[in-house]
């Protein structure tokens, strides 16, 4: 079933948060992307832009070529969810993330995520991907 275009200027949006905010580690984009009172979810951050521009800053200083590759993005009305591969250096196996974002007048109101070690080998030849 195609997206509406509400849902695809979400999906629009959540992409747009990937290439400017989290690849680049870019605390000084946010504002573009997050809404004046995001809700944060994660437990490892505040609620708000500007506990989460803190947050990225320290990653970005911890881990400045990280990586965020987007696998799949789906949309459902408000609500963008977003597979992807987080990788903290070149050789690192990384983390199997599902984010979801919650859309609000333009802005992204609302976030949860769950995240898992990626795993080489195992007893099925699938992949986390």
């Amino acid at each position: 079933m195609p997206y509406t275009p509400a849902e695809q200027a979400n999906l629009e949006l959540v992409r747009g948060l990937f290439d400017d905010v989290l690849n680049p580690m870019d605390s000084g984009a946010v504002d573009r992307f997050i809404a004046p009172g995001y809700i944060q979810h994660n437990p490892n951050v505040e609620t708000g832009r500007e506990p989460l521009k803190a947050f990225l800053d320290t990653i970005k200083a911890l881990n400045p070529h990280g990586v965020h590759d987007v696998k799949r993005m789906f949309a459902d009305g408000d609500h963008v969810i977003v597979h992807y591969h987080v990788r903290r250096w070149p050789d690192d196996a990384g983390w199997a993330v599902i984010d979801i974002f919650r859309i609000e007048d333009g802005l992204i109101a609302e976030h949860w995520d769950v995240a898992q070690d990626v795993v080489t080998g195992g007893p099925n030849v699938n992949g986390m991907f």
